[in-house]
């Protein structure tokens, strides 16, 4: 059993927002992730979906792009992103899974084989370009979700488990300075951490470590709309 990553979709099966506007690079973009699933994943392994997966703004509009991965290989797991406003109600949206291979996250855990992998937004953090004063509350009560999503973990958490963290926002600005969200990694044994949001030019690494745990950014237009292979 593999582990997987990519985030930032932004699918419009049902809504008229092509993402070529924002760059040729993004011409046909859903075929180039689909292919690149289907080369590298088998049913047995997990892919991490890290939000923002769908432009629809109704909760039918956003699972029917959901519905669009049912063919791909594997089991998915997904979090919200700040633009997955499709995604109202946690139980509406798990109710509308295609399957039982989909897990939807919301400031809690599932237990995949040896991976428990905890979910919840998260929010810009300070330090950040976009992070400004009114953000610092959001901030904060992200944190406390994620709070309740490590309490859920140590119900389902064994000897031999591998914890793993995902999210649609950076946990730590560029600098890899401490936040909130550092900190509670750091407190629970987190391993690896999948975020995504972050798009275009800007630097960001790909891949970094702190203080033991390594963290993954996995914007599909960052990973040229490729899967990242996390363990």
């Amino acid at each position: 059993m593999r582990l997987f990553a990519i985030s930032d979709l932004h699918l419009s099966g049902l809504a008229d927002k092509p993402m070529n506007v924002f760059g040729a690079n993004w011409e046909g973009h859903f075929e180039k992730i689909k292919a690149d699933w289907q080369h590298k994943v088998t049913d047995e392994d997990i892919v991490l979906v890290g939000g923002d997966t769908s432009w629809g703004m109704k909760l039918e509009e956003g699972l029917y792009d959901v519905r669009s991965l049912k063919e791909l290989k594997g089991k998915k797991v997904f979090v919200r992103g700040n633009h997955d406003f499709w995604w109202n109600g946690i139980s509406h949206v798990r109710g509308g899974a295609p399957d039982p291979s989909f897990f939807f996250l919301q400031n809690d855990c599932v237990k995949i084989g040896k991976y428990v992998i905890a979910g919840s937004r998260g929010w810009s953090c300070p330090g950040s370009a976009d992070f400004q004063e009114h953000d610092e509350k959001i901030y904060k009560r992200e944190a406390e979700r994620f709070r309740l999503a490590f309490q859920e973990v140590k119900k389902v958490i064994e000897e031999g488990d591998e914890l793993v963290v995902l999210q649609h926002f950076p946990p730590m600005n560029v600098k890899r300075e401490d936040t909130l969200f550092t900190q509670l990694f750091e407190e629970n044994g987190v391993k690896k951490v999948v975020f995504g949001h972050l798009h275009g030019n800007g630097y960001y690494p790909l891949k970094t470590e702190k203080n033991g745990i390594e963290y993954f950014l996995t914007s599909c237009d960052k990973t040229n709309f490729s899967l990242t292979e996390i363990r």
